[in-house]
């Protein structure tokens, strides 16, 4: 058989090879890079690797993601602690991005491609570490103006929860008082603010080296719990807002006033405490909200609320900043870096 004719011959038994195996060209689905578990463990088992990328359903958003955020919460359930039998490995971490609509499905109304967002994704679904992530319209809201999409990544999870704890759940009115312990993490320094925006009185627990921040975001009464019992300065208080557990909600329940709350997002109040004080008490968990995150966005526009990101990390990096995030002594959020900033 002449060359060229077998040339013809082999590339044709090719083609004819890839059509019936179904490996065509439109069949071979796009990847992203992402960090993935394969099992519960510690840091070490997070997996940069190539996954295929997520396509929308008729009620859920594609967003190009720019940056995520990294939250305590994020090691827990890699760890195994909120195992979920209907969540199946490899699993995608992460529930705080910000970034850029890229394909929405036919429900969706309020976002188009080319949207800058920021999100809460639920924690039953997670995949905010990775260059692409699926949404809801219920998780999303518009990126503010005001911030970068790293500054904008820091924002959902601690800021929402700080807004369910104290407007949501202490219903928090001006003239009163709250005890914020841990007012340099995220969530207490998001409390700070809020509490002050909304006209109330802000006392701060936070070590000696934060305690310019308290000042900063606002606090009234600053204090360094390495050299003073916040019971000491902190009385008749009409909400604590508790991050810490164990000593720390136990030594609160007295300086609330009788009818006050504790709110704590670690543990669950003793109900014995709560009966001998007076006060209530219940414990939090955050939920996904998309009005309330674009309030927060409207407050952080208005410089009522600033956004503190103390460090960041390349998406690679994913289990250098977790180990970060897991020592719990970080100023504000850490956030990962997934993408270049869009212009």
């Amino acid at each position: 058989m002449p060359i060229q004719k077998r040339l013809v011959f082999i590339a044709g038994t090719a083609i004819a090879a890839v059509v019936s195996t179904g490996l065509c060209a439109e069949s071979v689905k796009p990847t992203m890079k992402a960090i993935v578990i394969h099992e519960f463990g510690g840091p070490e088992f997070l997996k940069y690797e190539d996954v295929t990328r997520p396509e929308p359903k008729e009620d859920q958003i594609l967003v190009r993601v720019v940056a995520a955020g990294v939250n305590p919460v994020d090691g827990m359930i890699r760890s195994g602690m909120f195992a979920n039998e209907n969540r199946a490995f490899p699993i995608i971490l992460g529930g705080d991005i910000a970034g850029v609509v890229e394909k929405v499905g036919s429900r969706i109304t309020k976002f188009k491609a080319g949207d800058p967002v920021f999100a809460y994704i639920s924690l039953d679904n997670g995949g905010g570490y990775a260059q692409y992530a699926l949404v809801t319209e219920r998780e999303a809201a518009p990126k503010p103006k005001s911030l970068t999409y790293i500054e904008a990544a820091a924002v959902p999870i601690v800021a929402l929860t700080a807004w369910q704890a104290l407007i949501d759940t202490a219903k928090l009115s001006a003239g009163q008082t709250v005890l914020i312990h841990g007012g340099s993490g995220g969530v207490g320094s998001f409390a700070i603010q809020i509490a002050k925006a909304r006209g109330a009185r802000a006392i701060a627990t936070a070590s000696t080296a934060n305690q310019d921040l308290l000042k900063e975001l606002g606090a009234d009464i600053s204090i360094d719990y390495t050299k003073q019992k916040f019971e000491d300065m902190a009385k008749d208080v009409d909400v604590v807002l508790d991050s810490i557990g164990k000593d720390t909600l136990a030594r609160s329940y007295g300086v609330v006033n009788k009818g006050g709350i504790v709110v704590s997002l670690v543990a669950r109040p003793k109900q014995s405490e709560l009966e001998k004080h007076g006060i209530r008490g219940v414990p939090l968990s955050v939920d996904p909200n998309s009005n309330e995150l674009t309030e927060i966005g409207k407050l952080i526009d208005e410089r009522k609320i600033r956004v503190i990101v103390s460090q960041t990390f390349p998406l690679s990096e994913a289990r250098q900043a977790q180990e970060q995030a897991a020592t719990g002594h970080t100023r504000g959020k850490i956030v990962l870096k997934v993408a270049d900033e869009p212009r």
